[in-house]
């Protein structure tokens, strides 16, 4: 084995990469036009090599970072409404904003050309500038302090024996086909992580261009579960709600085949089992639910006449499932639903899903794209025995919508846990001029099932009960199937290859769907710096 060598990737600091756009970019008179171009692209190439030899000190040592700046607003994307009456919870906060600081600096040691050890240290502090919704800081403004997590830590073995596969055990980042299914191991942080802790091994079969994944995963709720985290995140009997990764523990195994033998027709199959077990050793709340979750699927890709794009993606779901916050399992009677269909046990699982895009590419001076995308998920039928809810499983992140399907499902399902749902609509894109680009999205949404899929009974018990809040109507109507219109825009520019940054708007107006015809609104502007 030869010891390995990188090429340079990353800037030195914030500062010189803050200033970097504006030293680069900066037009020289015309008369020496040239020969400033000349030395300043000598004047970077010298400082690119400084840059590589201060990341890479020694030939089994590599290391780097990035910092992100997140200023978010959103109004009614989780309140659903304004009305305190709908929404007693969150109504009174339904304007969010706030800053979001995440930092990461990670670290790789290559005793040899084929192994390597990674780890990767990440924090994200948020300042509010308006009261919080967060459980764990609820109603309250200014710099929340969180923990500091060791968010990567695993060994990477190529070749192992002289075998054609990539073992990777630990603490890792996994994202398979287009992320629906498995994207992002810790959706409760909101994107400050993504990771699973797994073992994956990827067998190269290159002669048939075909790729095949085996992945075991065990993941737990708690973010100092398998290690300890920088400051407080879950210390044992506190008299308050953690702060989470995921709802529950999982455990899962993955088994995924890619062939690319056709650029026309890229074949993925795969088979997912997914385990869950519900949190409830918590002073003050449980968390999540028991499952056993079994997914089969597909997906079809390619490039037709080198401008027709698309991609097919469906699953199909069985098992069983114990949910506490489904329709009817909460032990109360319910009179709108038959005895059957209310148990507080174990429910069948039969569920569906489909994703898929197709797009034209103009290949053009603008880059034009055009863009048809189709979701469907099924939602739970009330007045059914079994669980017709489609789990997203490791897929709940922003795919299509950094509002919607985040924020807006949260009284609804959980946080980025998007079901009982339809999704067509048009996306156009094009870049302006270099490093620019402008994406336009609209969709139509509706419901699966009119009755949200975990709320009925939030809605209907305080008429059951007879109490106080008995003419409390809930958000949803429970009997209309359009959600909205959804409208999304975005700019993203790219100042060099370590500074970028995009303005981010969202917008939802309500259907039938809803009690209240409130406009959701986010907004978002970010800077990303990788170093």
């Amino acid at each position: 084995m030869t010891t390995r060598s990188f090429q340079p990737t990353r800037c030195g600091t914030l500062l010189f990469v803050a200033a970097w756009p504006v030293l680069a970019q900066t037009t020289p008179p015309a008369a020496t036009a040239t020969t400033d171009a000349a030395a300043s692209k000598a004047t970077q190439s010298a400082v690119e090599e400084f840059l590589n030899q201060a990341q890479h000190p020694l030939s089994w040592l590599s290391w780097g970072g990035d910092f992100r700046i997140r200023n978010e607003y959103f109004n009614n994307a989780l309140s659903l409404t304004t009305d305190s009456a709908i929404s007693p919870l969150f109504a009174p906060l339904h304007e969010q904003d706030y800053f979001r600081f995440r930092g990461r600096v990670w670290a790789s040691i290559m005793p040899t050309d084929d192994v390597s050890f990674n780890v990767r240290l990440a924090a994200e502090p948020r300042e509010f500038m308006k009261p919080s919704t967060m459980d764990t800081y609820y109603n309250q403004s200014g710099m929340q302090w969180r923990y500091g997590i060791i968010d990567n830590l695993n060994v990477q073995w190529k070749k192992p024996l002289d075998l054609p596969a990539i073992v990777k055990v630990g603490r890792q980042d996994i994202f398979l086909g287009d992320g629906w299914l498995v994207g992002d191991g810790t959706p409760e942080d909101g994107s400050f992580t993504t990771f699973l802790d797994s073992a994956r091994v990827t067998w190269d079969f290159k002669d048939q261009k075909t790729t095949l994944d085996a992945i075991g995963i065990v993941q737990s709720g708690r973010p100092d579960a398998w290690l300890p985290t920088l400051g407080p995140s879950t210390s044992a009997g506190a008299n308050v709600e953690p702060l989470m990764l995921t709802d529950q523990d999982e455990k899962g195994a993955i088994l995924w085949l890619a062939n690319k033998s056709l650029p026309t027709a890229n074949l993925d199959g795969y088979f997912i089992y997914k385990e869950d077990s519900r949190l409830n050793n918590y002073p003050t709340a449980t968390f999540g639910d028991n499952a056993y979750i079994y997914t089969v699927g597909g997906r079809l890709s390619g490039l037709v006449k080198d401008h027709w794009q698309y991609s097919f993606e469906g699953a199909y779901q069985f098992g069983r499932k114990q949910d506490p916050e489904l329709n009817g399992q909460d032990g109360f009677s319910n009179p709108l639903l038959p005895a059957w269909a209310q148990t507080q046990g174990f429910r069948e699982l039969n569920a569906f899903g489909v994703n898929s895009k197709f797009s034209y590419l103009f290949k053009d001076s603008l880059n034009d794209q055009l863009s048809v995308s189709f979701e469907y998920l099924s939602g739970d039928n009330p007045n059914s025995q079994n669980d017709e809810m489609f789990d997203v499983l490791w897929g709940r992140w922003p795919n299509w919508s950094e509002m919607y399907n985040v924020y807006s499902y949260v009284q609804e399902t959980r946080v980025s846990q998007t079901a009982n749902l339809y999704r067509i609509g048009p996306t156009w894109s094009l870049d302006p001029i270099k490093d620019l680009n402008f994406s336009i999205s609209y969709a139509a949404l509706f419901a699966d099932q009119a009755v949200a899929t975990r709320n009925l009974n939030e809605t209907l018990l305080p008429a059951l009960e007879n109490n106080a809040n008995a003419a409390m109507p809930g958000p949803f109507t429970n009997t209309g199937n359009f959600r909205g219109h959804y409208l999304q825009a975005v700019l993203k520019y790219k100042f060099n290859k370590h500074l970028s940054g995009h303005l981010w708007s969202e917008f939802l107006f309500p259907g039938n769907f809803y009690v209240s015809r409130d406009t959701m609104t986010f907004l978002r502007a970010e800077m990303m710096c990788v170093f």
